[in-house]
């Protein structure tokens, strides 16, 4: 099993409402796959972890690849796991709009990332931090 970490920017075009078809989709393919993980956007960055069987995370993250709604992709992470840090869900998610206080981002990644590795959490608080 491999957990796979990513940045990326949206297009302009995506907006909010965008992001939800981007997630149902998402939730309904990760099911199937058995892909798991947590997606963050804030606006204008989504950060997406995936976590699976390797097969099945390489050829979700080929299809973001393919995804001309973001850009500027970068792979932050990519390692072995022995087991599933998300497991509970197809496709965790939060926004973070502007106006929302930073000690509620901080607070809500925090939650979110509770039973997530050390460097896991690091990533989503660096996020949130931006």
């Amino acid at each position: 099993m491999i957990q796979l970490c990513y940045i990326s920017t949206a297009r302009p075009q995506v907006g909010w409402d965008g992001v939800d078809d981007i997630l149902a989709v998402s939730r309904r393919n990760n099911g199937g796959a058995r892909v798991s993980g947590l997606l963050l956007f804030n606006g204008k960055r989504f950060l997406q972890l995936l976590e699976g069987p390797a097969v099945q995370v390489e050829e979700t993250y080929a299809r973001i690849l393919r995804d001309d709604r973001h850009f500027a992709i970068v792979k932050l992470s990519e390692r072995q796991i022995d087991e599933r840090e998300f497991g509970g869900w197809e496709m965790a998610f939060e926004r973070f709009a502007a106006e929302n206080r930073r000690d509620a981002i901080f607070g809500k990644v925090a939650e979110l990332t509770r039973g997530a590795s050390p460097s896991v959490k690091a990533l989503f608080t660096s996020y949130a931090a931006i």
